[in-house]
């Protein structure tokens, strides 16, 4: 990646940026949507941000961006159009996709939601949702379901099980009643092995306890496979599906939101939908419609994590959130960054030229700084960080909020600026460790929805920046296809250390597993 070789960091360091230019502070920073962004504790300058945006310039982002939004084929590897823009888009737009509008079909299945979810909402009898998926299928639904627990219903509670791990299902179904309890069942393919497996289990559960009947009543899909669904013994009309052009990470604006959209309501889930709508439109105003990437913000968020990756050699970066609500957000985080661009070739099967996606990790402040907060400021490595805080809170507990903001400014000044000590130097911190501050007036459901369609778009730009595909996600695959095959083996079938596809330390594990799983605890 030569280009970045025409990128000269800063020499000076956040100290002496700031000294120089008394204006920093109020030039570094930007509004999209309701989020005030704040990158003037990143290391650059006005020479630096206009070098990061030439390299934009010269990977042909806006026509990429143009090409992605209008549906051309953006997964080359899978051969699939991204349209997830699509799905939040309000219902007078078209998105043509070989001659049909998709926005009508978006809205048609969206309608379907909020009617289900308005009936479900109103019976008294249903006072549990347990969604059933992975991957994408759970953690979107999940993340945001804690996050927008202020909007929620009152009579209702929202499990999510992901784990094949027998312990995850267990502790829901011993939460729960099984004639109160609506399972959603979320599988694009109704095949997918771990999903299956819980809900199998759940639906034996429930008809041990309310008969055969109950599934129809007590089961709903969110999938395309309607034979299937109808074999597991599901009402089609209970079916809400969605599209090959839906990524699983980037699903949980479409049906594989239902669960969401039950437990917070339609209209809320509408200012979800709304609020990526509002970052979509930043980037197309600024990137198609009148070619001004200088004033794109997600593109100068991406562009500085471009400069920590390829040119400063920082491997990670953390998401801290202040707001107990967004405890699960860097794990949302973690898959849509990770999943997207952890690749090592080209979207042209080429290895790539230097690095790609940095490891994303983080913990909710204030508990982080008891824990890895050390490392931030001491540590030998430097970690670029994203906080994340909101001026109100959800509840009404004297002194707490003032508290926690204190310590998210008081963190990020102690990052940047450190303090020195020139006779103990265990106390002695350095500074000049970079953040953005990214605020807002309060977590709502809007401004949830432009926080993660501002970190989508970010992935997306990052991706385009380094040639590879952000969409597929082939490295999934083979752990997948290797458990597969090893299943039988663990549940009892002989196990035949020449063969090639168990090398001897598996099958050495595996004997030791056989060996011992019967034993008492």
């Amino acid at each position: 990646m030569n280009v970045f070789r025409s990128i000269t960091p800063v020499r000076e360091t956040l100290n002496e940026l700031f000294a120089s230019d008394p204006t920093r502070a109020d030039r570094y920073v930007g509004r999209l949507g309701e989020l005030r962004i704040d990158w003037s504790r990143q290391p650059v300058n006005d020479d630096v941000l206009r070098d990061l945006r030439m390299v934009a310039r010269k990977a042909g982002l806006s026509d990429r961006f143009s090409a992605l939004m209008s549906g051309a084929v953006s997964n080359v590897t899978e051969g699939r159009r991204v349209l997830h823009s699509a799905l939040r888009a309000p219902s007078d737009r078209v998105i043509d996709v070989d001659g049909h509008n998709v926005v009508a079909d978006v809205h048609a299945v969206l309608n379907a939601m909020s009617t289900f979810a308005a009936r479900i909402r109103s019976d008294e009898r249903i006072t549990d949702i347990v969604n059933i998926g992975i991957g994408g299928s759970d953690l979107g639904p999940a993340m945001a379901a804690q996050a927008l627990q202020a909007y929620r219903h009152p009579r209702l509670r929202a499990h999510f099980v992901s784990n094949v791990d027998g312990a995850d299902l267990a502790r829901v179904l011993a939460e729960v009643r099984p004639e109160s309890t609506l399972f959603i069942v979320v599988s694009k393919t109704f095949t997918t092995i771990e999903t299956l497996t819980n809900a199998r289990t759940a639906r034996t559960w429930l008809v041990s306890a309310l008969g055969e009947s109950a599934v129809r009543d007590h089961f709903v899909a969110v999938s395309t496979a309607e034979e299937k669904v109808v074999e597991f013994g599901i009402d089609p009309a209970s079916m809400f599906g969605f599209w090959e052009w839906v990524g699983g990470r980037y699903s949980v604006w479409s049906a594989v939101g239902l669960s969401l959209m039950v437990l917070i309501g339609g209209d809320a889930f509408r200012e979800l939908l709304a609020g990526g709508h509002d970052v979509d439109e930043h980037m197309r105003l600024t990137l198609v419609e009148h070619d001004r990437l200088d004033d794109n913000i997600v593109v100068t968020l991406a562009m500085i994590g471009v400069l920590h990756r390829n040119v400063l050699e920082r491997t990670s970066k953390a998401v801290l959130p202040y707001a107990q609500e967004l405890a699960r957000f860097p794990a949302y985080l973690q898959q849509l960054d990770m999943e997207s661009n952890g690749k090592r070739v080209t979207e042209r099967g080429e290895p790539v030229d230097g690095a790609t996606g940095p490891i994303i990790w983080g913990e909710p402040g204030t508990n982080g700084q008891h824990a890895f907060y050390q490392l931030l400021h001491q540590g030998t490595d430097v970690v670029p960080v994203d906080f994340i805080g909101f001026a109100r809170p959800h509840h009404d507990l004297d002194g707490h909020h003032d508290l926690l903001m204190a310590n998210l400014f008081a963190q990020a000044q102690a990052l940047a600026f450190g303090r020195a000590s020139a006779t103990e130097t265990h106390r002695h911190f350095p500074g000049d460790r970079p953040s953005t501050l990214i605020l807002a007036p309060q977590l709502t459901p809007r401004v949830l929805g432009q926080l993660i369609a501002m970190y989508e778009h970010l992935v997306y730009v990052q991706g385009v920046i380094w040639g590879i595909d952000s969409f597929d996600q082939w490295g999934v695959e083979l752990g997948k296809e290797l458990a597969t095959g090893l299943a039988p083996l663990l549940a009892g079938e002989s196990v035949n250390k020449s063969s090639p596809t168990v090398d001897p330390a598996t099958a050495a594990a595996v004997q030791w597993y056989r060996d011992h799983r019967t034993m008492p605890s």
